[in-house]
């Protein structure tokens, strides 16, 4: 637990400064979290993704910071996360990131998968969780009503249906680039391929 609690403490830099949002926030607030880069940009890229999946976590931990860095900080590409979460455990770790807020979203979902393989795997995965929800400023209280939420768990369902409906999402991840899906994970390389051309047409 000593190597999760260092894990943690390294990576919660994004997320600490904030408590009592699971309170404060509106259901609305919380499923409004998740895109990053410009609306105007040409080329929309959405991540389905569970945080217990560990190709997500790959992606994520590996591939998603050089991605960001090339497409979405210079305004190419708007990027959307979207739950799809593919146990309990993952749909309860995903509320919890919800609850942070849009400011503090993507510092939760980092910390989450660098820290997957301790915390998913963990003889008690809710309390790991709850500690987790703890050093970003989510109190034990605030942290069950969060995961007890019954609305907020039933609009991250709702996500990861649309996406099986609208995109045939059926496993993680897969990213939709301006509408066509892509299955499994992809380098930056394989990105680049995809990209380039949408990004060509009409300049």
């Amino acid at each position: 637990m000593t190597r999760f609690i260092q894990i943690l403490v390294g990576g919660l830099g994004l997320i600490l400064g904030f408590s009592g949002a699971a309170s404060a926030l509106s259901l609305e607030e919380m499923m409004s979290a998740g895109a990053l880069g410009s609306d105007q940009a040409k080329v929309t890229v959405i991540e389905y993704a569970s945080l217990t999946c560990p190709h997500c976590a790959r992606f994520t931990n590996d591939v998603f910071e050089s991605f960001k860095q090339k497409y979405v900080d210079t305004g190419k590409v708007r990027y959307i996360f979207r739950d799809f979460p593919l146990d309990q455990l993952g749909l309860k770790a995903a509320m919890m990131a919800r609850c942070g807020g849009p400011d503090h979203y993507f510092g939760y979902i980092k910390v989450l998968y660098k820290t997957q393989e301790s915390w998913a795997t963990a003889a008690d995965p809710m309390a790991a969780l709850e500690k987790i929800g703890s050093l970003g400023g989510l109190s034990k209280s605030e942290f069950d009503a969060c995961i007890k939420n019954e609305a907020l768990g039933d609009a991250i369902l709702k996500e990861r249906m649309e996406g099986d409906e609208k995109y045939k999402v059926s496993a993680t991840p897969t990213f939709v680039i301006n509408g066509e899906t892509h299955a499994g994970e992809m380098p930056l390389e394989d990105f680049d391929k995809i990209i380039a051309p949408l990004l060509a047409k009409g300049s």
